[in-house]
C-alpha cells in the first residue's frame, strides 16, 4: 500500500491541470454509471451519502486551493 501512495505522489508531481481534469471527468463518469445502477428505493439514501462525501471532501480541497492562491498573490 505504501508503494501505491508513493506512485500516486509521483504521478501528481508529473501531472498538470489537464491531467487532473481528465481524472475528475473519469471519476465523475464512473459515479454516474454507478448511480444509474442504484435501485429506486435506495436513491434518496445514496444521494444523501453522496452529498455528505462531496461536502466533506470539497471544503478541504477549496481551503487548500484558496491558500495556494493567496500565497501566489503575496
Amino acid at each position: 500500500m505504501k508503494n501505491l501512495f508513493a506512485y500516486a505522489d509521483k504521478y501528481l508531481q508529473k501531472s498538470n491541470w489537464k491531467d487532473m481534469a481528465l481524472l475528475k471527468f473519469c471519476l465523475f463518469s464512473t459515479g454516474i454509471l454507478v448511480g444509474m445502477q442504484v435501485p429506486d428505493k435506495e436513491k434518496k439514501r445514496t444521494a444523501i451519502l453522496a452529498a455528505l462525501v462531496f461536502t466533506v471532501t470539497y471544503i478541504p480541497l477549496m481551503t487548500k486551493f484558496i491558500r495556494v492562491v493567496m500565497e501566489e498573490e503575496a
